[in-house]
């Protein structure tokens, strides 16, 4: 007669031989309860099974079942099917959101995961060693209080192949998008132009989290210690009163570079999915693709202040001016200016005078305007479509408010007189002298 084999884990064999100690009475049920680490209640109920079905009974009744939460196999046919040919090369949490969203299969991500690993399209990753350590540091207390800025350049829209960038602010105490724009570059107009439209939504952060970029940071040796070499971008933001702090290592500004790296995966495949194909697409989408963001990753800062500045209407008109691209410029002795080898030739008439040799801050605003600021006034000029012939002994001392009349006062006008008086004394002396 054959003999039934019954497959018991290390745990239920001990179990099994302190319940027989149990019965035999060498323990009694609160020993027992101690060594299992049940109640005595339960002791009891686990001696009642192993007296009627044996060593049996203390094995679990669910081993061998399906579980009650597993997905019906045609369900788990079609998400593999889904995986296949649309998700292909998501991660498992953003595969098991689209899932639920799109095709209304309610899973975990552990188990899209799994199939993700059976279908080969997704590959166990090992736990990375940490090289150096990192100081952890705590987030701000407000929002608005330190905004973390960068940029990065990936191919956010996977059928074209040149790359663009996308400029980020991640608010340090929430963890939120506060703004985001995509541009071709990092450079001084783009930057520009991210905050204009940043101060118009939220106004003035406290301060700007950001790294040692050359639009940001002047990186000549010099720089140290003289702190007049400063980069358009620091002119701009000492002049609204934004505080800039640089980070040392991509690591010190960690917020918006982890933020990048969810949204190079999860952003570029949402615009994918959206039909994506232009930059100003990308940054319509953007707008109603950051809230929900927001909702979903966003936390809450430990008060619940916001701390950005209001633009009064004064600063706001001068903000065009202030995040304009300046430069320092002589104006020349026939008074013309060269800017971006262009010969710019002031009019005589203007809002201040003018000399020869003063120092003027050429203005390059971003809607492709050029203007010349002399003591907070802008000068009236044209542009030359030659180059104007060197003239060292121009006749104008100075350009003034008025312009200069050409009269000529008569022999008796008396402003003369003085000289006329003078002339006679000179000749009556001489006559005096001579006899």
């Amino acid at each position: 007669m054959a003999k039934e084999l019954i497959c018991m884990t290390k745990k239920e064999l001990s179990n099994y031989d302190i319940i027989n100690n149990l019965i035999n009475r060498k323990i009694n049920g609160t020993d027992a309860s101690k060594q299992i680490g049940v109640s005595v209640r339960h002791v009891k109920r686990l001696k009642k099974k192993v007296i009627n079905d044996g060593a049996e009974g203390l094995i679990h009744q669910g081993r061998g079942q399906s579980g009650n939460r597993r997905l019906d196999d045609k369900i788990i046919v079609k998400a593999k099917k889904f995986l296949k040919e649309k998700y292909y090369d998501f991660g498992p949490t953003l595969a098991c959101e689209k899932l639920e969203e799109n095709h209304n299969i309610k899973t975990n991500k552990e188990t899209v995961r799994q199939l993700m690993i059976n279908l080969e399209l997704w590959k166990v990753k090992s736990k990375k060693k940490n090289k150096h350590w990192h100081v952890w540091r705590a987030r701000r207390d407000n929002y608005g209080e330190m905004q973390q800025f960068d940029g990065s350049y990936h191919p956010w829209l996977e059928d074209k192949a040149e790359e663009m960038c996308l400029l980020l602010s991640v608010d340090d105490a929430t963890g939120k998008i506060t703004y985001a724009k995509f541009d071709y570059n990092e450079g001084v107009e783009a930057v520009f132009k991210f905050w204009l439209e940043y101060i118009d939504k939220n106004g003035f952060p406290l301060s700007v989290y950001l790294d040692k970029f050359s639009t940001y940071k002047v990186n000549h040796k010099n720089a140290v210690d003289n702190k007049e070499l400063i980069t358009q971008f620091q002119r701009a933001t000492r002049q609204v009163g934004i505080e800039l702090i640089t980070a040392h290592s991509p690591q010190a500004k960690g917020r918006v570079e982890r933020m990048f790296e969810t949204l190079q995966d999860r952003l570029v495949k949402e615009m994918r999915l959206a039909n994506i194909n232009i930059i100003e697409q990308a940054n319509e989408f953007l707008i109603e693709y950051i809230p929900k963001f927001n909702a979903k990753f966003a936390v809450s800062p430990n008060r619940r202040k916001d701390l950005h500045k209001k633009v009064t209407k004064q600063t706001k008109d001068q903000l065009p001016q202030i995040f304009s691209i300046q430069k320092q410029r002589k104006v020349n002795n026939d008074y013309t200016i060269r800017f971006e080898n262009d010969y710019l030739q002031l009019e005589q008439e203007q809002p201040t005078t003018v000399y020869k040799k003063d120092t003027i801050i050429m203005e390059k605003h971003l809607d492709g305007s050029t203007k010349i600021n002399l003591n907070n006034k802008y000068l009236n000029y044209k542009v030359l479509p030659d180059r104007p012939k060197k003239e060292i002994d121009i006749k104008l001392p100075a350009i003034t408010t008025r312009r200069q009349s050409n009269y000529i006062p008569p022999a008796n006008h008396p402003w003369r007189n003085p000289f006329i008086f003078s002339n006679k004394l000179k000749v009556e002396q001489r006559v005096k002298q001579g006899s």
